[in-house]
């Protein structure tokens, strides 16, 4: 017996999501994601431009986060562009977890999507106020590893309560940064 068509734009969205999760972006293709649904690649498309529109879609959410943390340590400078850069991406990552292991590996990628151009230059941002906007190498060179660690450790340790990940994370943060004046 047939798979019934898919009922909703969501349906497509949330095959592609296990399908990603799966094989990965670059090793998924619509055929794949049609497959999942149990409808025509036709279909997707009727939903969806391409594949990188799907994408595109499934990332919104987590780019507006982004978006919106990019706004809120603007204009902050020193320690208070630090801290609240930090406990703005741990409260980010922790919140996004999920899909950041969609995507683990995969960033680089994915950055060169033209409906992704923007994130490069907020996360060049994000570890400038990592920093303290320092530009000292040693500041430069920590703000990047934490800020890439904390996005691999939420990846990696989903079964870890958010109640218990947040305070750990930030502790980390608070002992590889150093401190800006």
């Amino acid at each position: 017996m047939a798979r019934p068509a898919p009922e909703t734009h969501d349906d497509i969205l949330a095959a592609a999501a296990r399908r990603f999760a799966v094989t990965g972006y670059k090793g998924t293709s619509l055929q794949d994601i049609a497959r999942e649904v149990g409808c025509s690649k036709a279909t997707v498309l009727y939903h969806f431009a391409n594949k990188e529109a799907l994408l595109g879609e499934l990332m919104a959410p987590a780019i507006a986060v982004l978006e919106a943390l990019d706004a809120q340590i603007a204009g902050r400078t020193g320690a208070d562009a630090q801290r609240a850069a930090a406990e703005g991406f741990v409260d980010l990552a922790v919140r996004l977890r999920r899909e950041i292991a969609l995507f683990r590996g995969e960033f680089p990628d994915l950055l060169r999507q033209p409906a992704f151009a923007h994130i490069q230059q907020i996360s060049e941002r994000l570890v400038a106020a990592f920093a303290g906007h320092s530009d000292r190498p040693s500041a430069r060179i920590a703000a990047l590893v934490v800020l890439a660690g904390i996005a691999e450790a939420c990846a990696e340790f989903i079964d870890i309560p958010d109640e218990e990940l947040r305070p750990a994370l930030l502790a980390v943060v608070r002992r590889a940064l150093e401190p800006t004046n």
